[in-house]
């Protein structure tokens, strides 16, 4: 099961270069916390229904699942019980958001360039292949060795949330590379749910859903940025997919990934900050609701989708699910049985054991011959801890083992099975992470925290005294919107403490976003040769959009430099070495994107306003001697 954050704006230029290709994006982040929190209430609400189901009113559970529900809308009808209202329905929303998010992490996300996939698609993929080999091998024949689907995915709540409890202290790293797995999972098993537990297909409707699909597609082609024909298209879609007798997750997922993702332009950005403006300045209502439509434009449908429907997955839809389905009646024997059943054990094998040898053999395959590397802070032992957690099979597994099985009583030995391997699973992966901590010493899955080389009065380039006791550390790009506005946050910094505060501006230029960012660069430290460093880096921001070879020289010119010698310290190699230094240092530190800001020597993480940067840099001055140096290790 995968469930995906809330998008925001991204105030950071990242890269697609290889050595930055651990970005850990704020949206991301949010996802990630979204995810974990849920957890707790999924288990709440599979405690409640086991509790339920085996409790003296265990019929009222039942007769409840099965009451009918119907909207009628004139002559029209549509009419299931509330289990299929949540199974077909509910669960068809819950792929719509996953599918939100496979488009938009394939469009602009973590998986946006192959050389980032390679390593998790080949884990992606043990960890689905072995998983079913182990699960035919074990399991009975007939209908049992048709659920072998019920083994190939896995919850990301639960994942995360135990990764939370038993993983290492930090573990971003490690949970990025185990989203890019799970995005795998997502499609194979979608797939898998179409293609093998459908039931007879009516081909006049399957074309139906498959036309609203294109108009779907289509709708970005013609400028449609408001959410509703989109969402209307995908019910539609919905409907149509019901009643061509394909799972309605297909309808799902597939709308969600034809609702394209991407990057928030400059223009957009821009012009939707100048709306806001205009209503600070004239706050009326037909004001207002230009600005909030310019805001609205300057983000995408996929994002905005699913910011407002993420919450309502998370927290209603998946404990929803949960308790329609995992209430099993474990009375009159029903433990015993599946206990003795080859099909649990099938189930419990498949996910823990296969979900294990198969993300890490994958992982180990494609890193071995070469294919691939693990991200930054990623070690084999974490690889191996997140593939036993990946056993957490839970959301997918319970809706196969419900189109899976007829029989209520086979059907009690796999949903058994598939708790037994949550418990089994949670305790491998702890077993995991701590052999691994204590054996190989892999006790962080993250990016590095601290500034790698120190800074020097000598080599750096600084504003303030070179001794200063409070330090703001800036990797920058020229061509960074974004890291031009964060120049005026540090002219506040400067007017507020004065000779206390120092500022050092470290290169880091983004070419394969910025592609002007690598001679803009040179440029600063052409001209810091000739002692002018911070009238060029000021000149280059104000002058983003002209940043070609002969706009330096003229910046030059007008700085009153010996332009002769700019140019030929532009290009001489010495100047491209002190770029890549701090471009060097940048991947060292665990720097993803521009702009990334230490206080003192550990990273800074989260909004970068005055306010908040002031209030880090105070707290680094109150901090007790050495609680801001990296660790000797």
């Amino acid at each position: 099961m995968k469930l995906r954050g809330k998008k925001t704006v991204n105030s950071q230029s990242q890269s697609r270069r290889s050595e930055l290709a651990a970005q850990l994006s704020a949206p991301v982040r949010a996802f990630m916390s979204t995810e974990a929190g849920s957890a707790g209430l999924l288990l709440v609400a599979v405690t409640v229904a086991l509790i339920w189901a085996n409790s003296p009113w265990s019929e009222a559970y039942t007769s409840l699942w099965h009451t009918e529900a119907s909207v009628t809308l004139g002559d029209a009808r549509l009419s299931m019980d509330l289990s299929h209202w949540v199974n077909d329905g509910l669960m068809a929303l819950f792929f719509f958001v996953i599918g939100l998010e496979v488009r938009h992490e394939v469009s602009v996300g973590s998986l946006n360039d192959r050389r980032r996939i390679v390593i998790p698609g080949l884990a992606g993929i043990g960890g689905m292949l072995v998983p079913v080999l182990l699960y035919l091998a074990i399991a009975p024949g007939g209908d049992a060795a048709r659920a072998w689907g019920v083994v190939i995915g896995t919850d990301t709540a639960f994942m995360l949330g135990a990764l939370a409890v038993v993983g290492p202290r930090f573990v971003t790293q490690l949970r990025v590379f185990l989203l890019a797995i799970t995005v795998i999972d997502d499609i194979v098993a979608v797939t898998v749910i179409g293609v093998v537990y459908s039931g007879s297909i009516n081909v006049p409707d399957l074309i139906a859903a498959l036309l609203l699909g294109v108009v779907l597609s289509a709708l970005t082609r013609f400028g449609v940025w408001r959410a509703a024909p989109y969402v209307l298209i995908v019910l539609v879609m919905w409907l149509a997919t019901l009643n061509a007798g394909l799972h309605a997750s297909i309808a799902g997922m597939l709308g969600g990934l034809l609702i394209p993702a991407r990057k928030p332009s400059r223009e957009g950005v821009e012009q939707a900050a100048r709306l806001f403006r205009a209503f600070r300045q004239s706050p009326r209502a037909d004001v207002g609701k230009t600005a909030r439509k310019g805001l609205q434009k300057a983000v995408s449908v996929n994002e905005r989708l699913q910011t407002v429907l993420h919450p309502w997955s998370s927290y209603v839809i998946v404990p929803v699910f949960a308790l329609a389905n995992a209430g099993v009646d474990l009375r009159d024997g029903v433990l015993t049985n599946a206990l003795g059943s080859s099909l649990t054990w099938a189930v419990v094998v498949g996910l823990v054991a296969g979900k294990t040898i198969g993300i890490w053999g994958g992982a180990a395959f494609g890193t071995r011959f070469g294919l691939g590397r693990l991200p930054t802070g990623v070690a084999p032992g974490h690889v191996l801890g997140g593939g036993a957690l990946s056993g957490l099979g839970f959301t997918v597994s319970l809706l196969i083992v419900q189109l899976a099985f007829d029989d209520p009583a086979v059907r009690a030995e796999a949903t058994v099975g598939v708790l037994l391997a949550a418990v089994f699973a949670t305790v491998l992966g702890w077993i995991v992470f701590h052999l691994a901590a204590v054996l190989k010493g892999q006790t962080d899955a993250d990016l590095p925290r601290y500034l790698d080389r120190p800074v020097d009065p000598e080599k750096d380039h600084i504003l303030g005294p070179p001794d200063a006791p409070l330090t703001l550390v800036e990797y920058g790009d020229f061509e960074c919107p974004f890291c031009a506005r964060a120049t005026g946050v540090t002219k506040e910094l400067r007017q507020r403490f004065g000779d206390r505060f120092r500022y050092v501006f470290r290169h880091l230029p983004l070419p394969d976003v910025h592609p002007h960012s690598e001679l803009a660069a040179r440029a600063a430290v052409a001209a810091d040769t000739q002692g002018r460093f911070w009238e060029m880096h000021d000149l280059l921001y104000q002058h983003q959009d002209e940043l070609e070879y002969e706009d330096t020289a003229g910046y030059a010119a007008d700085l009153g430099l010996d332009v002769e010698r700019f140019l030929r310290d532009l290009d001489a190699e010495e100047t491209a070495e002190r770029v890549r230094e701090d471009a060097a240092s940048a991947e060292a530190s665990g720097v993803r994107g521009a702009p990334t800001f230490f206080i003192g020597n550990r990273r800074h993480t989260g909004p970068y306003d005055a306010v908040t940067l002031a209030r880090e840099l105070e707290a680094s001055a109150d901090a007790p001697s050495g609680a801001t140096r990296a660790p000797s290790e």
